[in-house]
């Protein structure tokens, strides 16, 4: 008896899948909620190299989501403690722990390392984020989202349509996990979920995970779901830009009235006040929220009467 036997025994995977399987190289974006059962999982099924992107510490106020992590771990990197963790429970895979947080700098490269990406963010800019990158790359992007008691999971990229083509339209703003709480269960079927559509797309089972999303809602004890597959891309969408990424010309808006300008450069200007903004033609205008969503809306506002370049940068990320 081996360690994959109950998964090679199955017709559709047998000796080929288990190898391709071995064969893999993922990119996890995320080790929290969400990351921690796909790891589990991932590892668990012998997926043979992981690569672990996250810059945040193990925090006592997630642990009842996040149950990879210990009381004596608070404080260490997310990622170091994710990669001890998963060599324990699988020697065979391999996870290189990135301790930093991804962003539109260094996702291009990372994405192209990899055979497969799942967002385990959770935030709104890195999930689109790797949904530009791995739409351009042609990599497929497991990505997904949780909060309070629902969340779901969907398959894009890689042929199928971007997560921007499933959601055109964004809110102007969104709760959190720390506004709006989250309950351990759901995030962790989300993440199984997720991870099961990883090893469906590594494995080539049919039908293909890409293009489908899948909906639970434990409130009313519903899961849904949809194909996308037809979903249309937006045209030239706002990109996301890391602070790395601002030139000595570009103009800095901050839309924030909750915090300092993030720059001494930076403009303090709320969003009503992009209606008045009049840059000048050739100047790359920067639009900067603590999330990236007050900045989208400024963004489209602004496109709406000026034709000169706009790029977003989200400040938590």
């Amino acid at each position: 008896m081996t360690r994959y036997d109950r998964q090679i025994v199955l017709p559709e995977i047998g000796t080929q899948g288990q190898a391709r399987l071995t064969r893999a190289h993922v990119l996890v974006a995320g080790a929290g909620g969400l990351g921690v059962p796909v790891l589990h999982y991932l590892a668990g099924a012998g997926v043979g190299q992981i690569t672990l992107v996250d810059g945040d510490v193990v925090a006592q106020q997630n642990l009842h989501r996040q149950p990879l992590y210990r009381m004596d771990q608070i404080g260490q990197p997310k990622a170091q403690a994710a990669a001890a963790a998963l060599a324990a429970l699988n020697p065979d895979v391999a996870v290189t722990p990135v301790t930093k947080m991804l962003d539109p700098a260094n996702a291009p490269a990372l994405v192209a390392s990899a055979d497969l990406v799942l967002d385990c963010a959770d935030t709104f800019a890195a999930s689109l984020t790797l949904s530009d990158i791995c739409h351009a790359q042609g990599k497929a992007l497991i990505t997904a989202s949780a909060l309070a008691r629902a969340g779901y999971v969907a398959g894009c990229c890689g042929g199928a349509p971007s997560l921007r083509a499933i959601f055109p339209d964004l809110p102007e703003r969104g709760a959190t996990c720390a506004t709006a709480g989250i309950m351990g269960p759901v995030v962790g079927a989300i993440g199984a979920l997720q991870a099961q559509m990883a090893l469906s797309v590594l494995l080539r089972l049919d039908p293909s995970p890409l293009g489908q999303l899948v909906s639970l809602d434990a409130r009313s004890w519903r899961m849904g779901g949809f194909r996308f597959d037809t979903a249309p891309e937006p045209a030239a969408p706002l990109p996301f830009i890391a602070r790395s990424q601002i030139h000595a010309d570009d103009m800095l808006i901050d839309l924030r009235a909750e915090a300092a300008p993030f720059s001494p450069r930076a403009r303090h200007i709320p969003p009503e006040g992009i209606a008045t903004l009049a840059p000048p033609p050739s100047t790359r205008v920067v639009l900067a929220c603590a999330t990236g969503l007050r900045a989208q809306t400024a963004g489209i506002a602004l496109r709406s009467r000026w034709p000169g370049e706009i790029a977003l940068l989200a400040l938590t990320d």
